[in-house]
């Protein structure tokens, strides 16, 4: 039998109860900023880094196990739930830079990342800045990887986009949209699987500041063509990192075709599709996300980063379908979208 130098067996684990103190948010001042997070447990670094406009508490009910095995660090993006919404830069590289520098407060050298929507493109542009403090990747639903994306995140990407947000939260709109979703969700489309959620995200910008952020971030990866940046053309540099990604197959936000391009464009990934969920599978099915972090965790090493490595990569450039004969539009199209 050949030796997979990327799996080992399942190690012993000392499994611990987490207080609800644990589960509180914290917070640390970076660069003059607040940054509040939620850390739980003992054991390997996971951290989870939600999508946009969302904030920790979308984890709350899965840190309590994740947490048995595992130090959870689960934070409060800058512009998002208890963190401070400052007038700032918030874009993907910005956010992986505020991860670092956030970890490096807490102690922590390196982590398995785990980042759902907007929070899988940060994760993605960590693990490209800082490959030597990231020990595996876990996308969920993962922006960055395609174009497409729904057509109200597009629209919200537009002048304007304040106004509207501002009237959502008039006297009988809420009414009005909450029949619309019921509306949705009884003609089983997909868009009903995620409307709920998509409404918390509305309920969790309650002043102008809030909007401003949620704004400010959306335009930073959005506009009315769709999603703007891309890692597509720097996913080979995921070769020897361990990768799993977790899509439902019935997103409305992210299609799930984007997890068949981004499995097939990074080496060795595994792909889990969740049936029948959305845009939030670790909502629909907590009990299998948490299982499988778990057992992914469990039996992969860490990458292993060579700085030698990682030259021999960007030498030998994309091995990838874009450089095949009629591939050059898809490359050039990914290459537009970069996030440097």
């Amino acid at each position: 039998m050949v030796d997979d130098p990327l799996r080992r067996p399942v190690r012993a684990v000392r499994l611990r109860s987490v207080g609800d103190a644990e589960l509180a948010l914290q917070y640390r001042v970076v660069h003059g900023y607040r940054r509040a997070f939620r850390r739980a447990g003992e054991g390997p670094a996971l951290v989870l880094i939600h999508g946009i406009g969302d904030s920790s508490a979308t984890w709350a009910e899965l840190i309590p196990d994740l947490a048995r095995t595992h130090t959870v660090i689960a934070p409060d993006l800058l512009g998002h739930g208890d963190s401070d919404k400052p007038r700032a830069d918030y874009s993907v590289a910005a956010y992986a830079n505020g991860v670092r520098d956030l970890l490096t407060t807490l102690g922590i050298e390196s982590a398995t990342l785990v980042g759902h929507s907007l929070g899988g493109g940060v994760a993605m542009q960590f693990a490209y800045q800082f490959p030597e403090r990231t020990e595996r990747l876990i996308l969920v639903s993962a922006g960055g990887v395609g174009r497409e994306v729904n057509p109200v995140l597009r629209l919200v990407s537009l002048p304007g986009a304040h106004l509207m947000l501002s009237s959502l939260r008039l006297p009988g709109m809420r009414l009005q949209v909450g029949l619309a979703v019921r509306l949705m969700k009884l003609l089983d489309t997909d868009l009903g699987q995620d409307a709920p959620d998509l409404l918390n995200l509305v309920d969790a910008l309650p002043d102008e500041t809030a909007r401003n952020a949620f704004i400010r971030t959306l335009r930073a990866v959005v506009d009315w063509r769709g999603q703007v940046v891309t890692m597509l053309d720097r996913c080979y540099l995921t070769e020897g990192m361990p990768t799993m990604l977790l899509w439902g197959d019935r997103d409305s936000v992210v299609p799930v075709q984007h997890a068949f391009g981004a499995h097939e464009a990074m080496p060795g990934s595994r792909l889990e599709i969740f049936e029948g969920a959305g845009h939030f599978p670790f909502h629909t099915d907590p009990a299998r996300f948490v299982s499988l972090v778990e057992e992914f965790t469990a039996t992969t090493a860490p990458a292993d980063w060579s700085r030698e490595h990682w030259r021999e990569l960007l030498r030998e450039g994309s091995p990838g379908s874009a450089w095949a004969p009629g591939g050059e539009r898809e490359l050039r199209e990914a290459s537009e979208r970069s996030a440097t």
